[in-house]
């Protein structure tokens, strides 16, 4: 016996990602269904070798169904999710809307699995931001060994975390730049991100930080423990697909660069691709479309006493988004709902 499952959104880059990978585990669905929007509906989306028609979020009734992945903003989430919710389906949801209240657990499976008992407060999980899930799947197994009191993370994050309109907007300005009479101005960023970087995403605060950096700080704290001190540096740079970061680590504990890497090889979800050689690292290219979240040049910091530098690249349509959620619903399935 399965599921009933609901994706909505799932025109959109996530939701798409979200029916490949749940048909890809072979997540055990009875029965599926894709809800968008009007103006996208009655568009078709595949299901592993199936075909799905989209039906309309807006006069959806979630009575009897399962679980839904959400994957459809903030502003619709704030409408939608409660009334799955309260029909008794338990919501996952991709937006950041949910994931600082307190009634509501924010999951990686990889770190915080026991959290998942807390859904029932409100009926509703929340995902993590694209840019904390991979760093955090990275953190927690050195934090069990070593306890980690800051992180410092400077991030290169892929215009697919803004969405279609963030990739139409790359590829249009890359071939512009070899059209001179066809301008492309930045409309879905601030500035041209063709052959650029822009140290600017979400909108800045009173700090001088920007949403997405304080996303990090706090997200991390939810999901590995309030005492860790994280600063963060979120900038855009012209890649389609995956998240980069370049994360420092001061532990309590002094923790070898070779013992890290034996624990991070022995870990859920996670790839050690380390060789000190020409290409003996993974960038963004190689890791789309893969599960893992990848961790290279992996090296002592020799200006503290207890510090460690690492890359690490993940595919953030997957987990940082898709396959999270999917692993949030496995999960939901394994200890909850047992009916898979």
């Amino acid at each position: 016996m399965g599921y009933r499952v609901v994706v909505a959104g799932a025109t959109g880059n996530v939701g798409r990602e979200m029916l490949n990978i749940l048909a890809e585990r072979q997540f055990p669905v009875d029965e599926i269904t894709a809800l968008a929007s009007r103006r996208s509906l009655g568009t078709e989306v595949s299901f592993g070798d199936k075909t799905l028609t989209t039906k309309d979020l807006d006069t959806f009734d979630f009575t009897g169904w399962d679980i839904a992945l959400f994957a459809i903003g903030s502003d619709a989430t704030k409408k939608y999710a409660p009334i799955a919710a309260a029909a008794g389906c338990v919501v996952i949801d991709n937006s950041s809307l949910y994931r600082y209240d307190p009634d509501v657990p924010l999951i990686v499976p990889e770190c915080n699995a026991d959290a998942i008992e807390g859904y029932s407060k409100k009926n509703i999980i929340a995902n993590p931001n694209c840019s904390t899930a991979q760093m955090v799947v990275a953190l927690k197994p050195l934090h069990d060994r070593a306890k980690i009191k800051r992180v410092v993370v400077s991030t290169y994050q892929s215009v697919s975390g803004a969405g279609k309109d963030g990739m139409d907007e790359l590829w249009d300005q890359t071939k512009a730049v070899y059209n001179p009479t066809d301008d492309k101005p930045a409309k879905k960023f601030t500035k041209q991100i063709a052959f650029n970087v822009i140290p600017h995403i979400d909108v800045f605060m009173e700090d001088g930080s920007t949403k997405e950096e304080w996303k990090m700080v706090a997200e991390t704290k939810k999901i590995l423990g309030s005492s860790i001190k994280v600063t963060a540096t979120c900038v855009r740079v012209p890649v389609f697909v995956g998240h980069s970061e370049a994360v420092n680590i001061e532990t309590e504990d002094f923790l070898d660069e070779d013992e890290a890497r034996d624990i991070l090889r022995e870990s859920p979800g996670i790839m050690v691709i380390d060789k000190r050689e020409d290409g003996g690292y993974v960038t963004p290219v190689e890791c789309v479309g893969d599960f893992a979240t990848f961790i290279s040049r992996i090296r002592q910091d020799s200006t503290i006493d207890n510090g460690l530098n690492l890359w690490c690249v993940s595919d953030n349509l997957r987990k940082g988004a898709a396959l999270n959620a999917v692993q949030i619903a496995e999960l939901l399935g394994q200890r909850v709902l047992k009916k898979g």
